[in-house]
């Protein structure tokens, strides 16, 4: 199962947390990892190199990935990370044995 946490700070989303596998289909052609994973890099992606943000990101060698936002560039991120928490809300709402989701408020 993957596991995706969402932080917000004050109401405003500052990060995620990624881990597990979906385990829906055999590995290497898991259309349900494939989604998760793709989108985590396309966010990670554009906040860094599109956007310029000096996020904080960690992947390990299992898959999981953290993604912290500085405090100063909230504002700046909010709609792309509140774009990916509705993704990997759908996708979760879809595949409910596969994705669960977390918000938190750090």
């Amino acid at each position: 199962m993957i596991k995706a946490k969402f932080f917000h700070s004050d109401g405003v989303p500052s990060g995620f947390q990624i881990s597990g596998h979906a385990g829906y289909g055999i590995s290497g052609e898991d259309i349900v990892c494939a989604s998760v994973s793709s989108a985590a890099y396309m966010v990670a992606n554009t906040i860094t190199e599109v956007m310029g943000v000096a996020a904080d990101i960690t992947v390990n060698e299992s898959g999981s990935m953290a993604l912290k936002v500085p405090e100063a560039n909230a504002h700046t991120t909010k709609d792309i990370l509140l774009g990916f928490e509705l993704h990997i809300s759908e996708l979760s709402k879809q595949y409910p044995k596969n994705v669960t989701i977390t918000t938190t408020e750090v």
